[in-house]
């Protein structure tokens, strides 16, 4: 009978702990994002990005993510899509969950110039994370760094993305 005592007060501690770390089942982020397309000889791109993820409990996630980039080199018009998918592992802890993730899909780059047009849909790989600092209970702010390569012809182009958005949590479990 001791025993059994001690094994409820162990199920009602851990249930307790759990309720008190809730996690969205969706969360939706959108935000600014820069594109470095290449190394030190790249250009630079401008847009933004929205992610859906997914939580499927505390820890992991799967997230659909997506991007558009603009940039005007020398007169010309350059433009960069991404649409990635993969999964997330996150560190729930209080106001800060740092994340990682690693992502594949693709990206469609199209550049125009003087009424010629090019374009380019390569396969695309993401790995990179951030954190999301809690400022309400349904919102966070999301720093983010990720590496992506383009792999198209058997070449790769390297670029890095750094973004800054809001993270909107929905449907707590």
């Amino acid at each position: 009978m001791n025993k059994m005592k001690w094994i409820a007060l162990g199920i009602l501690l851990l249930t307790s702990s759990a309720s008190a770390q809730q996690v969205g089942r969706v969360d939706v982020s959108t935000g600014y994002s820069f594109l470095r397309l290449g190394g030190s000889g790249g250009e630079s791109q401008h847009g933004g990005t929205i992610s859906i993820a997914g939580n499927v409990n505390n820890w992991f996630g799967i997230v659909g993510d997506f991007g558009a980039y603009h940039s005007a080199p020398l007169g010309a018009s350059l433009n960069t899509y991404t649409f990635l998918f993969g999964p997330r592992v996150s560190l729930r802890a209080g106001k800060v969950t740092p994340f990682v993730q690693t992502l594949f899909g693709g990206a469609h780059m199209n550049a125009s110039a003087y009424g010629i047009s090019a374009g380019l849909t390569p396969f695309a790989m993401s790995a990179g994370g951030g954190v999301d600092l809690r400022l309400s209970q349904h919102i966070a702010l999301r720093p983010q760094v990720d590496y992506i390569a383009l792999r198209s012809s058997g070449q790769t182009l390297n670029a890095g993305r750094a973004s800054m958005g809001l993270v909107f949590r929905f449907g707590e479990k």
